[in-house]
C-alpha cells in the first residue's frame, strides 16, 4: 500500500470591487466567521493568510488574500496589487447598481489588463441578506457571470456568512483546474 504524498499550493487572491462593496466583511466572514457593523474603508491593500486542508485531494493550500481598495484615490498604484494572481472575487452590492455596471467597466476591465497569467474568477453579488433594498435580481447577475465568463456565480451574505465559504472553495477548485490538477469531489 503506498501513500499518497499530500500536494502542496499557495495561491494570491484578490477582491475587486467598489468601496462599501463588502471585500473586507466577506474576508473577515471566511477567516474569523466574524462581521462588524462599523465601516472603515481598506486604505491600500490588506494581506490576510489562511491555510485550508482539501481531505478529497490530499492537498494543502496556502491562500495569500489581498484585499484591495476600492477608492478611486488608489487607481494608479493598484496595479502593482495584480502581480502574481490566481483568482478574484469581483464582488458587487446588490443594493447599488454602480456597483454592479463597474465590474465590467472597471474592475474586470482591470483584471484582464494587469493579470499577466491564466486567472479565475468568480462573481459575487453580496448583501442578500438586505431583500428589501435589492436592486440588482438574481437573474441580472448570473447574466452578466454569463456574459464575463466569470467561472461562477455566487450570492453571499456578509453579515450572516451565507454562501462565503463556498464562494471562496469554488474560487480554489476553479484555480486548481486552470492548473490541470483533478478535483475529486
Amino acid at each position: 500500500m503506498t501513500v499518497e504524498e499530500t500536494k502542496e499550493f499557495v495561491f494570491k487572491l484578490i477582491l475587486l470591487g467598489d468601496s462599501a462593496v463588502g471585500k473586507t466583511s466577506l474576508i473577515n466572514q471566511y477567516i474569523d466567521e466574524s462581521f462588524s457593523e462599523d465601516y472603515r474603508p481598506t486604505l491600500g491593500a490588506n494581506i490576510i493568510r489562511k491555510d485550508v486542508f482539501l481531505e478529497k485531494m490530499n492537498a494543502n493550500v496556502r491562500l495569500i488574500i489581498w484585499d484591495i481598495a476600492g477608492q478611486e484615490k488608489y487607481n494608479a498604484i493598484r496595479s502593482m496589487y495584480f502581480q502574481g494572481c490566481s483568482g478574484a472575487l469581483l464582488v458587487y452590492d446588490i443594493t447599488r447598481p454602480i456597483t454592479f455596471e463597474n465590474i465590467t467597466s472597471k474592475w474586470l476591465r482591470d483584471f484582464n489588463k494587469f493579470v499577466k497569467k491564466e486567472a479565475a474568477f468568480i462573481l459575487i453579488g453580496n448583501k442578500i441578506d438586505l431583500k428589501d433594498l435589492r436592486v440588482i435580481t438574481t437573474e441580472q447577475g448570473k447574466k452578466l457571470a454569463q456574459d464575463i465568463q466569470a467561472s461562477d456565480f455566487v450570492e453571499t451574505s456578509a453579515k450572516y456568512g451565507d454562501n462565503v465559504e463556498e464562494a471562496f472553495e469554488k474560487l480554489v477548485k476553479q484555480i486548481l483546474l486552470l492548473k490541470g490538477e483533478v478535483i475529486k469531489l
